[in-house]
């Protein structure tokens, strides 16, 4: 029995059997599952190791499974990968920068499947720790202030990063544009 299980949600076969042939042999299970219906079924069930998520899919499309994951803390901490043929599907729902994801656009090659493997488990490993909240809405009042205090806090300083780092990348932008000209 493996340690670790892969899940890949997609309704195409080929890119399933794709996907298994660009992982290297290891210590864990590929599932599969080809709509998103079965995908959440096994979420729940198998609690995989890492998430490939197609996002459009027949029965429940990947953003219902995204949603469904991210609602739930216990699989919100699952590494994801979102893929897609069509990125513009997938930014029309969420903006990049994706913070708790990452996305591989169709089709792709072993070395760009790793890349965003890799980066899902960062992007993952680096998220806050999520708790659900008390059924009580008046139980822990004070530690529910502290900690939208805090986040709050936290999301205005990834704010200032974040345009910092926009900032620099059009510095980047434009001066590669100058080398190219």
């Amino acid at each position: 029995m493996a340690s670790h299980k892969i899940l890949v949600i997609d309704d195409s076969k080929v890119i399933r059997m794709r996907v298994q042939d660009m992982l290297p042999t290891g210590n864990f299970d590929i599932l599969e599952a080809k709509d998103g219906v079965q995908g959440l079924q096994l979420i729940r069930d198998e609690m995989p190791t890492l998430i490939m998520l197609d996002f459009l899919l027949p029965k429940m499309n990947g953003w219902d499974v995204f949603q469904n994951i991210q609602a739930d803390p216990s699989l919100a901490a699952i590494p994801l990968v979102v893929m897609s043929g069509r990125k513009e599907e997938v930014t029309e729902k969420l903006p990049e920068p994706f913070e708790y994801f990452e996305f591989i656009e169709k089709p792709f090659e072993k070395e760009e499947l790793m890349e965003a493997i890799k980066a899902a488990m960062m992007k993952a490993r680096n998220r806050p720790h999520v708790s659900a909240a008390p059924t009580n809405p008046n139980a822990g009042a004070g530690a529910g202030a502290e900690e939208v205090a805090a986040l709050n806090a936290r999301v205005a300083t990834l704010e200032k990063e974040v345009a910092t780092l926009k900032k620099q990348l059009a510095q980047v932008v434009g001066f590669i544009k100058q080398k190219l000209a």
